[in-house]
């Protein structure tokens, strides 16, 4: 009876043990290295690259279960094209209309991992009001230890491409490009 006690209660620990290990971790993004950024082909001449300045939102991950949420928000106010008037312009009506949307959402509806390695994140992209099933490529992807923090932190890259005419910013389309890449460098620490 004393050997069946022991075993019931070393099988308990075990299980204890292994849910506590695979429970959801929950991250916050650093917005000092966190950026939403977007390319687009101008009349054919060049590509040109811009960003937000402001990215906000949060991780959770389960690494052993292999499952995650996010949800983060831009600052569409926050656009930086490096040019002060090209700042107003992609403001206006035509194109992020920031006064009357004030951001851009995205909320993840699945985690994809290959191995141990998170692969994928599709999600629900919101821009000026229209809501875009799309998918993140994941080109990057690291937990571990943050030396300066002294927390876990996560990072990754991901990227996706989209036509801009579905989110009515499409001004100029086709001949400035109607597929906007959009790429995101994340880093989030343990909350």
């Amino acid at each position: 009876m004393k050997k069946l006690i022991t075993l019931a209660l070393a099988a308990g620990l075990s299980l204890s043990a292994a849910a506590a290990f695979a429970a959801p971790e929950t991250y916050v993004l650093d917005d000092s290295h966190t950026f939403s950024r977007f390319a687009y082909s101008h009349l054919g001449f060049s590509t040109q690259e811009s960003r937000f300045d402001s990215t906000k939102g949060k991780i959770t991950i389960d690494r052993a279960a292999k499952t995650g949420s996010t949800e983060i928000t831009i600052d569409t106010k926050s656009v930086n094209t490096g040019s002060t008037i090209f700042n107003s312009h992609i403001q206006g009506e035509d194109f992020l209309d920031t006064a009357k949307y004030p951001t851009i959402t995205f909320k993840s509806t699945r985690f994809t991992f290959s191995g141990d390695t998170l692969a994928s994140v599709d999600g629900n992209l919101t821009i000026k009001g229209v809501t875009k099933p799309v998918t993140l490529k994941v080109t990057s992807f690291k937990c571990a230890p943050h030396p300066m923090a002294k927390k876990d932190a996560c990072g990754a890259n991901a990227t996706t491409v989209i036509k801009r005419t579905e989110f009515n910013a499409g001004k100029y389309a086709p001949s400035v490009s109607d597929e906007v890449t959009l790429t995101f460098a994340v880093e989030a620490v343990k909350e």
